[in-house]
């Protein structure tokens, strides 16, 4: 099961007279199914109550840890998919010209006022009277919206098809501890020419862009239940602190704060 991505529901989201046009919350699944390639004209949120949800547009995939959001302009063709038992609100918006509302697709961290205004949207009545508290809880959304901090939490997806496999190979061997000048020679190119390509297609150095998929991969398995020393040796790290100083280097906190500090929240259907 996934947000209903079906043409004629695109369609009449679309459609609807309103700044903002809710989904059903998707609850206590499995898993999120990946969903058709497509896009709509308005914007679109979706939250991650629990579990994680992944994003892919045509150049990067974002992650969407639990209390973040992913912001998804208008137009933007993408697909969406979960991981673990996922959660999540899915709203559709066509935001006023005034808030400074993001304009590329982005992860932002969600603030427990927000997190309650979101909540709360998800239970508006589709054609709410926009100059009524509806209304002005809509508002308040889009204000808060746009004060909202942004997460680095993308991964770039380089367009050459040689990147494109070497993703592929680092993801199906997180652990490989091969040399850049080994990767490199994995998909026919030298080690001068992959690092320049990097630089050129995703902005990073191999070493960065490899970090980057580390967090990507370790916050799919962590939220997923698996503990930090596991998805550390998964990920091919000497030890468990190793793999922790990376993740604070590139997050800003160790794993377990950084997920505590989102799953210590109150969930949808209630207690787990």
């Amino acid at each position: 099961m996934y947000v209903d991505v079906r043409s004629d529901w695109l369609s009449y989201v679309d459609e609807v007279p309103r700044a903002l046009v809710t989904a059903n919350a998707v609850a206590s699944l499995e898993s999120l199914e990946q969903s058709p390639r497509h896009h709509h004209q308005k914007a679109q949120l979706l939250f991650t109550v629990r579990g994680v949800i992944n994003c892919e547009v045509e150049d990067a995939v974002w992650i969407v840890p639990p209390q973040c959001a992913v912001w998804i302009p208008g137009g933007v063709p993408h697909t969406v998919f979960g991981s673990g038992e996922v959660e999540c609100i899915s709203l559709f918006i066509e935001p006023p010209a005034t808030p400074e509302l993001p304009n590329a697709c982005c992860t932002i961290t969600v603030s427990s006022l927000l997190r309650h205004l979101l909540m709360r949207a998800n239970e508006l009545p589709e054609l709410y009277d926009v100059d009524g508290p509806d209304g002005r809880i809509v508002s308040v959304i889009f204000d808060e919206l746009a004060a909202a901090p942004v997460e680095d939490l993308r991964l770039p997806i380089p367009g050459d098809v040689r990147l494109k496999k070497l993703t592929d190979l680092l993801i199906a061997a997180p652990a490989d501890h091969a040399t850049v000048a080994e990767w490199a020679s994995r998909i026919a190119l030298s080690e001068r020419s992959l690092n320049r390509m990097l630089a050129e297609q995703v902005g990073m150095s191999f070493g960065r862009w490899r970090r980057q998929l580390h967090v990507v991969l370790a916050l799919r398995r962590l939220s997923a239940g698996q503990t930090v020393q596991a998805v550390a040796m998964d990920l091919g790290y000497e030890s468990a602190s190793s793999f922790v100083t990376m993740f604070r280097k590139m997050v800003g906190k160790p794993p377990s704060r950084y997920l505590m500090e989102r799953l210590d929240l109150p969930l949808l259907s209630g207690p787990a």
